[in-house]
């Protein structure tokens, strides 16, 4: 039955196709470098020819210094943990919510550098009847839930002293202090009207706490941006605010920063 005696033929001369050992290689590596904790990305080519080039990395990114911003990150300085692109987010949203009305909020300020960007906005603005309200216990991290918060330890953040953050921000003549724990140091303040909160808090009851207070004295058209929503150290943060915006009309819109942001589009 033909030459081969009826058996099939077998030949070890096929040749792999072009690129698939390559294509090959190239996976098993990115696999041993994502199981050691590093990636791999391409870089990508420089554009030129264009208006403000070198803020394209490889998409516009003002946080990296463009404009007023540069001298306000600058200003931020070493005393946030709050990165450039999330310092950015706040920029932005605060440069809008100063037209809206009502008063910025910050709760969690730990060295002051957040609140020294938000405190040299709202004194540039246009309503001298505008203030900055800096909520935080300035001797570190309150009692923490350990089912929920699971990074996070009573006195973290302790390296701070609100004499330390009143020298830092500044402009005491829009800026108030409140020092003790969320919710107390809320008393008081039930008339409130809030075009912005930043809510940096890290822990499930203080986030908890803030959302219930601050979301319905929110102006129609104000912000809360939640610092910590999408950070795996704060778990709890996130599962405060999922289950406070459960049902109500106002959802978190997640960044790719790690930061959450609800806008309020009704009344309480």
């Amino acid at each position: 039955m033909g030459g081969n005696g009826g058996q099939a033929r077998c030949t070890s001369d096929a040749k792999p196709k072009p690129g698939k050992t390559g294509w090959h290689m190239k996976k098993v590596v990115k696999a041993l470098l994502h199981s050691l904790g590093y990636d791999i990305r391409r870089i990508p080519r420089a554009i030129t020819g264009i208006p403000d080039a070198e803020f394209y990395k490889p998409l516009f990114s003002p946080w990296l210094g463009y404009a007023e911003f540069k001298a306000l990150r600058e200003l931020a300085g070493p005393d946030t943990l709050v990165s450039p692109d999330r310092c950015y987010v706040l920029y932005t949203l605060t440069k809008q919510a100063l037209g809206l009305g009502g008063d910025i909020w910050e709760c969690g300020v730990y060295r002051g550098g957040t609140a020294a960007l938000l405190a040299e906005l709202v004194a540039s603005g246009r309503d001298p009847r505008q203030k900055l309200h800096l909520f935080d216990t300035f001797q570190g991290m309150p009692e923490t839930d350990p089912a929920r918060d699971v990074h996070h330890r009573p006195g973290d953040f302790a390296d701070t002293t609100l004499a330390v953050v009143r020298e830092r921000v500044g402009h005491d003549d829009v800026t108030v202090y409140h020092e003790g724990l969320i919710p107390d140091t809320f008393a008081g303040l039930e008339s409130s009207q809030i075009a912005l909160a930043h809510v940096d808090v890290d822990i499930y009851k203080s986030v908890l706490d803030c959302c219930s207070f601050i979301v319905p004295r929110l102006v129609r058209g104000g912000f809360v941006i939640f610092d910590d929503y999408g950070f795996p150290t704060c778990p709890g943060a996130r599962t405060a605010v999922d289950e406070y915006f459960e049902n109500r009309p106002e959802r978190p819109l997640v960044l790719p920063t790690g930061q959450a942001v609800v806008i309020k589009c009704s009344g309480p």
